[in-house]
């Protein structure tokens, strides 16, 4: 019996968060012999010939004069910064925490959005943010024992990422997403590569992690070729609640990956900000004021440059 347009568009949805959570699983893997820069670079290297690849056949780079918008050079900054801080706190915090900390993301662009674009937020939404910041706070523990400075990280990518998403709409509508993406790539290898130059730290590139670097590329671009498709076939309002089964994955690979076991804290706090996400998608589509916040974020919810 064949599916529905919404039900299938929502396990496209799932199969896009398990290819960024398995990316992210791999990198973690490899940032345990490799240093970020160098894990930046080699992963960028394979991404970049991928992405190139598609943005050539698509003819999305017949008009390379339009990465000159001042919107794409801010963007790309934001990005850099977004993948460095995310990476820096994935390191040394558990994968399902640093991705909890990420579903915060379209929160913060809806807060964003409020204050730099005039959007407006009723206070149903405010509390909605204020909760799942709660949220972030309660997996973050500042003031006590368990709280390190990689959870600063953690916050500051969600910063850097809000602030990505909301130059993307200041850049013009004909310009192609994969431009945007060729450039973004490009600039965060490079940047992996001055990192790597500057502090000398490289370690010899073993058949082995190779094959997981290029192996997480691989993820990363099907991950986006599935959340294209969902996002084109299903319902907003149905597909993007799924989004958030990246934790479900996040905690599946913590486990079995890492031995990680999730503490009290990241389960309530990760609860706090599902739930105010999802009441802030559901106010939004109620009132019918602009986009959801799921959608007005970049696809996977973390730096385009993973």
């Amino acid at each position: 019996m064949p599916i529905s347009i919404n039900l299938r568009a929502a396990l496209f949805m799932v199969v896009a968060m398990a290819g960024f959570t398995s990316n992210d699983t791999i990198t973690k893997l490899a940032l345990e012999s490799m240093g970020l820069g160098q894990v930046m670079l080699v992963r960028g290297f394979f991404a970049t010939a991928m992405i190139l690849a598609l943005a050539l056949g698509s003819g999305a780079l017949a008009r390379p004069g339009q990465v000159l918008h001042p919107a794409m050079a801010l963007r790309a900054l934001c990005e850099m910064m977004a993948t460095l801080t995310f990476l820096g706190a994935l390191v040394h915090m558990p994968l399902a925490n640093a991705s909890a900390v990420l579903q915060a993301l379209p929160l913060a662009v809806t807060m964003g959005a409020a204050l730099f674009l005039g959007e407006r937020v009723r206070w149903r939404r405010w509390l909605a943010i204020a909760i799942g910041f709660a949220g972030v706070m309660v997996i973050v523990q500042p003031g006590y024992e368990g709280f390190t400075v990689f959870s600063l990280l953690a916050l500051l990518c969600v910063v850097f990422a809000a602030a990505r998403d909301l130059l993307t709409r200041s850049i013009p509508g004909d310009v192609p997403t994969l431009l945007v993406s060729s450039v973004t790539t490009v600039l965060v290898t490079t940047l992996g590569g001055v990192l790597t130059l500057f502090s000398g730290d490289w370690t010899p590139v073993t058949p082995r992690v190779a094959g997981l670097l290029g192996g997480a590329a691989v993820l990363l671009v099907i991950g986006y070729h599935f959340i294209i498709m969902a996002m084109r076939q299903g319902d907003i309002s149905f597909v993007a609640p799924f989004r958030y089964t990246a934790l479900v994955w996040a905690l599946a690979h913590g486990y079995l990956v890492f031995g990680e076991v999730p503490g009290a804290a990241m389960v309530v706090g990760a609860s706090l900000i599902v739930l105010s996400g999802l009441y802030a998608l559901y106010r939004e589509r109620a009132v019918g004021e602009g986009k959801p916040a799921a959608e007005s974020t970049s696809p996977n919810m973390a730096p385009d440059g993973l």
